[in-house]
């Protein structure tokens, strides 16, 4: 008799729990459907950013070297990173004679764990904690079915395009996380949310990069630090030297963007604190599709809209192969993370 009491006690309780869960649910998915709703005519307003520390990866050129430049615009102080000396120097004496910020450039390989730590370091005494955090480095292979592609291009794919995203969030998002206060930007790809024809590593970088952002997001919630916001851009193809020689089968539906434009857009989301930003707007149609279309379909949709035979006419990037040097003394502003005559290289 006293167990079948409790046992009743138990089931009501579990009821009342299962109530309480479906209210809550109910109430907040009505809330947060609002909420878009009303967001699409009414945007939220840009947050200020002046005197943010914000360090973009990948900034020597192409969409990193643009987005850069618009956070600058907004007052952001600028530290700069990528693999490739000369352009970055040059990328950031052009930044400094034309936005009125602090500029500070960085030669990292964003793929080399140890490598991002000690640079790391140097930006925290000579310039101070990250705030905006902007993971835009990465490389394509492209030119090669998976199996025949080499090794060292597919681990490079990988240790550029994901691997780093590990590595930098480890570097900064300590110092976030104590002051509750930053803003992580995963720069990907629509062949992070899309399987491509000709791009198995790539995608699967892509894919795991997103993923791995949802995952840190859905963690500092989980830890009550929603200071920290997080924006994951999917662009399609943008008009830079990455993807040179691909085309769109439908320019109009599935264009590719400007970079200038394409940056914009990118800098307005972080400001807006937007979760997902997808360029063109047309992904996100097709991303609808995908969650309810069957397997089959979805290949005849991919082939049509040019999944299929999107790398074609890929040309290609040249594999780098950098050689830098530290100055014997650092100009102001300037600094490299390695150490004399130190060489990067892939083969």
């Amino acid at each position: 008799m006293h167990n079948q009491i409790i046992q009743c006690f138990e089931r009501f309780f579990l009821n009342l729990w299962f109530l309480k869960e479906f209210f809550e649910l109910i109430i907040g998915a009505t809330f947060y459907f609002f909420e878009a709703f009303v967001r699409l005519l009414v945007q939220p307003p840009r947050k200020d950013v002046e005197g943010e520390i914000a360090l973009v990866t990948g900034a020597a050129h192409g969409i990193g070297k643009m987005i850069a430049q618009e956070l600058g615009r907004f007052g952001a102080t600028l530290v700069l990173w990528d693999v490739n000396w000369d352009a970055l120097d040059k990328t950031a004496k052009e930044l400094r004679r034309t936005l009125d910020v602090r500029v500070y450039a960085y030669a990292c390989d964003c793929s080399r764990r140890t490598e991002v730590y000690k640079v790391a370091e140097l930006v925290k005494r000579e310039v101070g904690d990250v705030s905006i955090l902007v993971n835009n480095a990465g490389v394509v292979t492209g030119k090669y079915a998976f199996t025949e592609a080499p090794d060292n291009l597919v681990d490079r794919t990988l240790r550029v395009n994901v691997a780093a995203h590990f590595w930098t969030y480890k570097a900064f998002l300590p110092a976030m996380m104590s002051r509750n206060h930053g803003h992580l930007v995963c720069v990907a790809c629509h062949g992070g949310l899309f399987a491509m024809n000709g791009l198995a590593d790539y995608c699967a970088s892509k894919f795991a990069a997103v993923g791995f952002a949802e995952s840190i997001a859905l963690e500092l919630l989980v830890l009550k630090k929603e200071g920290i916001k997080t924006t994951i851009v999917c662009p399609y193809l943008i008009n830079t030297t990455m993807f040179g020689g691909c085309q769109t089968k439908w320019p109009l539906f599935l264009p590719i963007m400007d970079q200038s434009e394409a940056a914009k857009r990118i800098v307005d989301a972080i400001l807006r604190e937007k979760m997902y930003l997808l360029l063109p707007s047309s992904l996100y149609f097709l991303m609808a599709l995908k969650s309810f279309m069957p397997a089959k379909l979805g290949i005849i949709f991919v082939n049509f809209f040019g999944g299929l035979d999107l790398m074609d006419h890929f040309r290609g990037v040249p594999v780098p192969v950098i050689t830098f040097k530290r100055p014997q003394r650092p100009r102001e502003n300037s600094v490299i993370g390695e150490p004399q005559n130190a060489q990067i290289e892939f083969n």
